[in-house]
């Protein structure tokens, strides 16, 4: 440490001089840290301010007994509810086809059994053809990379956990009796934020008249967690919930839809 003395002033001046030097620099320090520790603090209180307000908007909407299958309304406003996996699809059947409701599945191992929620109303034709398009997407056939997949559809009634004599169902697995009405379905997928800030995916036409935002989800061997993060940059939304809207096996985003 350098120290120059003022050869006009008396020793103990000239220690008088660095004593006040010193305690001046001293509280300018103790004001930097006071005025550190007040800022921190208010940081602090406005990042748990936030969190609780995300929390407390969590906490506040309370979700429809659809939002545990894979969802999506028609363009029609029809309700597509599908499942995800053996379990959901068992209880799917089991617990929420209706009568005069439209039950969609394929004859390819691994797709979702679709329910068009008819609530006692015919279910027009555009209706049908995007349940018909929401199974055959969220079925192995994304996997498989296919474009297309014949997919079926018939009445709650003609579903059935008897199998045949000497045969076994599986869980998720039903026996399909009577006539059944195929389409030949293109593998297309939108997904979007409706207008209560609930992620939908499903079929381009359903998503984008429900969806102020919209982005079309290809085929693809990116990560799903990483195709989540960056549709979420894009959409907002939950995290979570694009996570699980997105097809089974490797996907891309594609295009800003809307």
């Amino acid at each position: 440490m350098r120290v120059t003395l003022d050869l006009r002033k008396s020793v103990d001046e000239n220690a008088q001089r660095y004593f006040e030097t010193a305690k001046k620099a001293r509280r300018k320090a103790l004001g930097a840290e006071k005025a550190v520790a007040e800022w921190t603090a208010r940081a602090a209180a406005k990042q748990s301010d936030e969190q609780k307000q995300v929390k407390a908007a969590k906490a506040k909407r309370r979700k429809d007994w659809y939002e545990s299958f894979r969802w999506c309304v028609s363009s029609d406003g029809f309700l597509l509810v599908g499942g995800r996996d053996a379990t959901t699809n068992e209880l799917l059947i089991k617990k929420h086809a209706q009568k005069g409701d439209v039950v969609f599945h394929t004859d390819m191992a691994g797709s979702p059994f679709v329910i068009v929620k008819a609530e006692g109303k015919d279910v027009p034709a555009a209706t049908l053809g995007e349940a018909a398009q929401f199974t055959a997407s969220f079925s192995r056939a994304w996997k498989n990379g296919l474009s297309a997949l014949e997919v079926f559809h018939v009445s709650p009634e003609q579903v059935t956990k008897e199998p045949n004599p000497g045969e076994y169902l599986a869980k998720g697995a039903f026996m399909i009796r009577g006539k059944t009405l195929y389409y030949q379905s293109e593998l297309k997928v939108a997904i979007g934020l409706d207008d209560k800030g609930r992620v939908m995916a499903g079929p381009p036409s359903a998503v984008l008249s429900r969806c102020a935002k919209a982005v079309e989800i290809l085929q693809g061997n990116e990560k799903p967690s990483d195709v989540a993060k960056a549709l979420q940059k894009q959409l907002g939304g939950d995290l979570d919930d694009i996570l699980a809207g997105l097809p089974p096996g490797g996907c891309k985003a594609g295009k800003r839809l809307a």
